[in-house]
Order: structure tokens, then sequence, then C-alpha cells
């Protein structure tokens, strides 16, 4: 077990890592993969630029079960979240950083209307996904919290707010992700391939995050389900 004087500053800086990462995929995205690349289209970076962020829904995708978790928590104690949240991060990093470039565009909206109200929607994305994460609690998703509480038994049971965003959708930050990658003016190749990449492993995410969170949390995501039934779209999914 690490102790507790260690597991403090990791956590701390478990978290502040993970606001830079995003902070650094925002730039990369915004800017090396706006910049359009003349030439063909080259298959063998599209492969490598899927495998390269499937590397990371893999890594979220082992660590989300209950039998690693255990034996993680076995390991580090109390620490289980904070090391998947320095994982996520580093391997976020590195897709973003070693991110092939691919040649292109598929769409560039000049119109000055239409520019706008595309920065218009992902500025809501934005504004959508901010809004969300200060609905829930952060300290918890970056395992801060369970340092803090590492001697009170039993944990709280998980509270799913159907208040603000999520009285919406169940998966506003989602929506605001999706809102963010696609709402450009200028959608290069390499952008492009990012968001629909990113965007098909939240898809494909959501049903086993659901599960999870149904299996662990004694009903409550059951009742939340009943009372906002749309996932994403409201009306629509």
């Amino acid at each position: 077990m690490v102790p507790q004087w260690l597991a403090r500053p990791i956590a701390v800086g478990g978290l502040v890592f993970f606001v830079d990462a995003l902070v650094y995929s925002a730039y990369r995205y915004m800017s090396p993969f706006g910049v359009e690349h003349a030439g063909a289209v080259d298959a063998r970076r599209i492969v490598f630029d899927a495998a390269l962020f499937s590397v990371f829904a893999l890594h979220h995708s082992v660590f989300s079960r209950d039998r690693i978790r255990k034996r993680l928590t076995r390991i580090v104690g109390a620490l289980e979240r904070s090391v998947y949240v320095w994982i996520a991060s580093v391997l976020f990093v590195a897709v973003c950083a070693w991110w092939q470039p691919i040649a292109g565009a598929a769409w560039r909206m000049d119109q000055p209307a239409a520019a706008w109200t595309l920065r218009a929607a992902q500025l809501a994305g934005v504004w959508l996904a901010v809004r969300s994460a200060m609905a829930i609690d952060l300290l918890e998703l970056a395992g801060i919290r369970q340092i803090w509480r590492v001697r009170k038994d039993p944990p709280d049971l998980p509270e799913f707010k159907t208040s603000g965003p999520y009285k919406w959708v169940r998966h506003p930050i989602y929506l605001g992700w999706f809102l963010m990658i696609f709402a450009v003016p200028h959608m290069t190749m390499t952008r492009f391939v990012f968001a629909v990449t990113s965007s098909l492993y939240l898809l494909i995410a959501i049903p086993f995050e659901e599960r999870s969170l149904r299996h662990t949390s004694s009903g409550a995501y059951d009742r939340y389900m009943r009372e906002v039934r749309w996932k994403l779209l409201p009306h629509v999914y």
C-alpha cells in the first residue's frame, strides 16, 4: 500500500496532469490538426491513427473491469482511481502527440454566416462539457476524494443528478465533445479522422459504461435512466 503522505500528492498531481492533457489536446486539435496537408489520403496513416486511439480505448476497457479494479486496489489502495487517471492522461497526450496528419479536408465553410454558426455550436459544446463537469464530483472522478476518505466506511452510494444538463441527457459531456470536435468551419482530414475515431469509441463505450453503473449503483442508475430517457440527443437517442 502507498503511504497516506505520498498518496495525496500523487492524487492531486493526477488531477493537474489530467487538466493539462485536456488543454494540450485542445491545442493540438485547434492548431496542428487544423493545418490542411496537400497530397493523396494515405490509408496507412489512418490505420496507424485508429490503432493508436485503440490503445487508449483498450486501457479504459481493461480498467473498467471489476476484477482488474479489485486487483489494483489490493496493490495501491485508495489510489486505484488516481492510477487510472494518470495512465489515461499519459495515453491521451501520446495519442494527440503522435497523431499522423492526413491529407485533404472533409469540408471548408468559407461563408461567414456558416462559419460563425459552427463556431457558436463549438462554444456551446465547450459550455456544455464544462457545465456538466461542474455538476458532478470531479474530485471523486479524479481519485482525490477517495484518498481523503480512506478511513470512511462504508463509502457513500453514488448519486445521479437530474439537474442542469443531466436532466436533458444522461451523457451531456459526450454531447459537448461531439459539438466541440465536429462544429468547425475547416474540417481537415486530420481532424475528421480524430473526430470520427473518438466519437465511435464513445458510442461503443456508452452501453458498457451504463451496464457497469447499473451493476455498481444499487439501483440508483436504473432510477436515473427512468427519469432521464435519452442518452445523447433528446427525443433521438
